[in-house]
């Protein structure tokens, strides 16, 4: 069980790191649309933390409280960025890399050993990973066409 506490922590930092990403790219969007956008997925992401946590304790184990040292210096570079180019294509590039840490990281954790109950935890958090990284991806395409 130590091995799979270690995961979810793990995926804990990284739903962090995708909350307070999110978070920050919607102070720094200046399109209605995509402050929603952003503050919608910063929501589902706190969600995945608390089930994520409660996974942890239900393990016996000491859950995760915080990001990556990682992840914050991403969001630094959101910061540089966004002050040098047009914010909504900039902050929607950052957090499209942002998003592909995170399927890298729940990609590793599926390929762990996993419970059953966690592996299906896992497995549906996965696939909104991959769907807030497509539609990041789709509204980048479209705001880069639009410019």
């Amino acid at each position: 069980m130590d091995d799979t506490v270690k995961i979810l922590n793990k995926l804990i930092e990284t739903s962090e790191d995708g909350l307070k990403g999110f978070n920050e790219a919607a102070e720094r969007a200046t399109e209605p649309q995509l402050k929603q956008v952003f503050a919608d997925r910063a929501q589902s992401c706190s969600q995945s933390v608390r089930e994520l946590q409660t996974l942890v304790t239900a393990l016996g184990g000491e859950p995760e409280t915080s990001g990556s040292v990682a992840g914050a210096a991403h969001r630094g570079w959101v910061k540089v960025k966004t002050a040098v180019s047009d914010n909504n294509i900039a902050v929607l590039e950052e957090v499209e890399r942002g998003e592909d840490h995170a399927k890298a990281s729940y990609t590793k954790a599926l390929k762990s050993e996993l419970p059953p109950q966690v592996r299906q935890v896992v497995e549906k958090q996965f696939q909104g990973v991959v769907a807030n990284h497509d539609r990041i991806r789709d509204l980048r395409n479209q705001y880069r066409a639009a410019a």
